[in-house]
């Protein structure tokens, strides 16, 4: 196999389509391997097609010793970017412009790949089916509740705050199991935790439909609190096995699937509140979660017949490990802020509406429309330009936080500002919120992604696990805590003024990832005028040309 020298001082020799374990030279024996490849094709003639094409005439980089595409350093091949560390070579699913590499195709082998890429095969189609099936009956479950629930529970003698924890326990279940089935997701499986999840969250929402024949006092308020935590349980685990195989199946593009997929868990919050509203209104208590239920329970056949199984390998990874590297826990910081500002809004906002703008009870969900179908319709597009345009990634985390706080402040608006507040103003305030909602949330996954493979974590279905539960948890923790400060700071100083504070975790969470990545930044560049001081610019083009 040809061998190139490495440019830099130290005994870096590299073999053709393998990456040094030393840091310092990985840059500069990929500019040697591309150079050589490139002199190759063009001393090479183009050979025929036929069986007797072989040996000397392929192309470098086409195939390796095991027969797989883009082999070399830094190829973009269909697996995506190579790592070292340990002695051992580990390729991670992100691909070198997801990593935000930005090289150049060796050759046309990687178009091609990326242009058979862009055609969804089955088992891709059947996968986002699914993944758009989970998402879309969760959320719609999720707020079918909103319209009818509390007052029912009223006439079972619980109080307003037992009503506001039966509602918060979902989301604190949901943090707490999201990390544990993440964890073991390589063990138990992604596609028996994805069916399991959905057949127990499609018979719980039956269940809680009976609740009505449950006898008033605590005996009613318990079993609320279990089939609750139950439905929470359910859908973590179906949640959970959704993103790592959603991951497994689309490496390359994850960002774009996954804000594609945002807009039927937009269309589920969108539609479960009036749809839960009319059934309630036109056949009593139970015919809302009955339906639903049997509807999920229709859904988990088909799921076991579409999803397709992908094989699971023993579990490696460390959970903290990755959740105390530095970035991880800034972009954790990003979803609980952006979920607890979410959260902030459900007990508070439809009670401002009714208030401030005398608005009958029926409109007010008209005017939730602004922030879901806005979040809806920006999540595909910001997901396309987060995977065709990784290195920007950072610049919608940070920005995207910054623009929410600002609106969060203007959404009163702030008394400090004298600003009377207007329904048109008000709404499109809500536009603004849900697209820089998805400015902020769409990209996370993807960067805790490439975080990992950064810091050796290897691929497969284990670390998937890992970073879908972290993001679910991370998810469900901000919806908890976010009503509970909300009512708070609602109750004790306003709308406006609860607003305005709760607008401060996603602008203490963009400054923090702003100081991060200039941090960052500044430290590839003093690494690497260490590594290339300018009297190695002559060695290497020297050393270049004697490989000619």
């Amino acid at each position: 196999m040809p061998r190139v020298r490495c440019a830099c001082s130290g005994p870096g020799v590299h073999a053709l389509g393998q990456v040094c374990s030393v840091p310092q030279h990985r840059q500069i024996a990929f500019a040697l391997w591309q150079a050589q490849a490139l002199r190759s094709l063009r001393a090479v003639p183009a050979a025929p097609p036929g069986p007797g094409r072989g040996g000397p005439s392929r192309r470098p980089g086409m195939l390796s010793s095991g027969g797989r595409a883009g082999a070399g350093p830094g190829a973009s091949g269909a697996r995506g970017r190579c790592h070292t560390g340990g002695g051992s070579r580990r390729c991670g699913p992100m691909g070198s412009r997801a990593a935000g590499g930005g090289q150049p195709p060796d050759d046309g082998v990687s178009e091609a790949v990326g242009e058979t890429s862009r055609r969804l095969t089955r088992e891709q189609l059947f996968t986002i089916i699914a993944a758009a099936s989970i998402n879309f009956s969760s959320m719609i479950c999720y707020s079918i509740l909103g319209p009818f629930f509390p007052s029912e529970a009223e006439k079972k003698g619980a109080s307003n705050t037992i009503v506001g924890l039966i509602f918060g326990c979902f989301a604190l279940f949901n943090f707490l199991t999201s990390l544990i089935l993440g964890n073991y997701l390589s063990e138990i499986g992604a596609k028996f935790m994805f069916v399991a999840g959905m057949f127990v969250s499609g018979c719980v929402t039956i269940l809680f439909g009976m609740l009505d024949r449950v006898p008033s006092g605590p005996m009613f308020i318990s079993f609320c609190f279990l089939v609750r935590a139950m439905d929470a349980i359910s859908f973590a685990a179906a949640i959970t096995a959704s993103f790592s195989i959603l991951a497994k199946a689309f490496p390359t593009n994850i960002a774009t699937v996954l804000g594609s997929l945002e807009i039927f868990s937009g269309l589920g919050l969108v539609l479960g509140p009036p749809l839960g509203g009319f059934l309630y209104q036109s056949f009593g208590y139970e015919v809302p979660f009955i339906t639903l239920g049997c509807v999920v329970l229709a859904l988990v056949p088909v799921n076991m017949c579409i999803l397709p199984k992908y094989d699971s390998t023993p579990r490696k990874e460390s959970f903290w490990k990755l959740i105390l590297l530095p970035k991880v826990l800034i972009l954790c910081l990003i979803i609980f802020s952006l979920s607890g500002c979410l959260g902030f809004m459900d007990p508070t906002m439809s009670l401002f509406i009714l208030k401030k703008f005398k608005l009958p009870a029926g409109y007010v969900g008209l005017v939730f429309l602004g922030l879901a179908v806005s979040y809806s319709v920006s999540s595909p597009l910001l997901g396309l330009l987060s995977d065709k345009l990784p290195y920007i990634r950072k610049w919608l985390l940070i920005f995207g936080n910054l623009i929410t706080a600002v609106c969060l402040f203007m959404l009163g608006p702030a008394p400090v500002l004298h600003i009377e507040s207007q329904l048109w103003m008000f709404v499109l305030v809500l536009v603004l919120i849900g697209f820089s909602l998805g400015m902020s949330a769409i990209p996370v996954f993807p960067e805790i992604l490439q975080c990992a493979y950064e810091n050796g974590f290897e691929e497969g279905l284990s670390l998937l696990g890992l970073v879908s539960g972290l993001f679910n948890a991370m998810w469900s923790l901000g919806a908890f805590v976010g009503p509970i400060l909300g009512g708070f700071l609602n109750e004790e100083l306003g709308f406006e003024w609860a607003a305005a504070i709760q607008g401060g975790w996603p602008l203490l969470s963009g400054i923090a990832t702003g100081i991060f990545y200039i941090i960052e930044a500044t430290r590839k560049s003093s690494s690497s005028s260490l590594q290339n001081p300018p009297g190695d610019n002559e060695e290497r083009t020297r050393l270049m040309d004697n490989e000619t």
